[in-house]
């Protein structure tokens, strides 16, 4: 009788080469988006492959894996906006704010009226400030806030700036608020609990988390880690692969010539009168653009800058160079 390797193939089945890009995974509770991570790189062994945006242990819904030459992205893809469905247990204040911490105060909520919770969510969208809990990732003088939580210590943050593009009550059944919130990224989704019920003067934390959307990506479309690596097709369906290419689709391009390929790949900038084509989109010379060849593979991304030649006025400078297949 053939067995088969935790994946779903038989022994010395090699797993299908996978893209470079973004993938679309659910993450499950209980998983650490670095359990997440390194899942996926043995299930569709690859050697390099990272996340954009940390999802909490408990947390569920939308990760967006990196793969190959995504990985390079990461700090062009944290700046896609989120979308979170969140429960908000209110009357109970937390030590980390959700869930998984003990609890440090109670107060009765029964004097709330469905209103008040209402108009309180409601004055929380917008720019506004947050200081990020002591619970988490962010490094002050070189250490992660969690270990200092972790030893007992409390130390002082400065605010800082988020927006809360949309807020809305899905369902109210007191002491729980189901909230959706669309925000920036760097949003701490449990400090705006607890800042929700710190304003209505009872507190509250987040007791369960999902987030719904990542940019271009919905957790409808999400493919559930366990069946990664099971599916050939997997970077054929709808919703849950995106080439490198597909997920700077926000930035202008410019096409060049394929002469210029060469030089592209080896990071020397290219004039405008070696462009076949290019976006019309308005690009000042801080925005990075997309250079490609013409089978729409992207090269390289750039910058406009002014020209070292007389001929023409304008060149791209290469700020960073890949190509899909390498």
């Amino acid at each position: 009788m053939m067995t088969e390797c935790l994946d779903g193939r038989s022994p010395g089945q090699v797993a299908p080469a996978a893209p470079h890009g973004v993938l679309n995974v659910s993450k499950p509770a209980g998983w650490t988006s670095h359990d997440v991570v390194a899942k996926v790189r043995r299930l569709l062994q690859v050697r390099k492959v990272g996340h954009a945006g940390t999802l909490d242990p408990e947390a569920t819904g939308v990760l967006p894996v990196l793969l190959g030459q995504g990985t390079r992205l990461s700090a062009l893809l944290v700046h896609w906006d989120k979308e979170y469905e969140a429960v908000l247990c209110l009357g109970r204040e937390t030590t980390t704010q959700d869930a998984a911490g003990d609890i440090v105060r109670e107060c009765p909520v029964h004097g709330l009226s469905p209103e008040t919770v209402r108009e309180a969510v409601a004055q929380f969208c917008g720019e506004q400030q947050q200081v990020p809990p002591m619970y988490s990732a962010v490094k002050i003088g070189g250490q992660p806030l969690y270990k200092a939580a972790r030893a007992g210590k409390t130390v002082e943050r400065q605010a800082r700036p988020v927006t809360i593009h949309h807020i809305e009550v899905l369902t109210l059944s007191l002491p729980y608020v189901t909230l959706r919130v669309r925000c920036s990224k760097g949003t701490y989704i449990r400090t705006l609990c607890a800042d929700i019920g710190g304003a209505l003067g009872v507190g509250g934390h987040l007791s369960q988390l999902t987030r719904s959307r990542v940019g271009p990506f919905h957790l409808d479309r999400a493919w559930p880690l366990d069946d990664v690596g099971r599916v050939e097709d997997l970077f054929e369906h709808p919703g849950v692969f995106l080439s490198l290419d597909e997920a700077l689709a926000d930035l202008p391009f410019v096409v060049v010539e394929p002469s210029m390929v060469g030089k592209v790949l080896n990071g020397m900038p290219v004039s405008d009168a070696d462009l076949w084509s290019e976006d019309r989109r308005e690009a000042s010379v801080e925005t990075l653009i997309r250079v490609k060849d013409d089978m729409g593979r992207l090269l390289a991304l750039g910058k406009w800058a002014p020209s070292t030649s007389y001929a023409t006025k304008h060149q791209v400078r290469m700020v960073k160079v890949f190509t899909e297949t390498s």
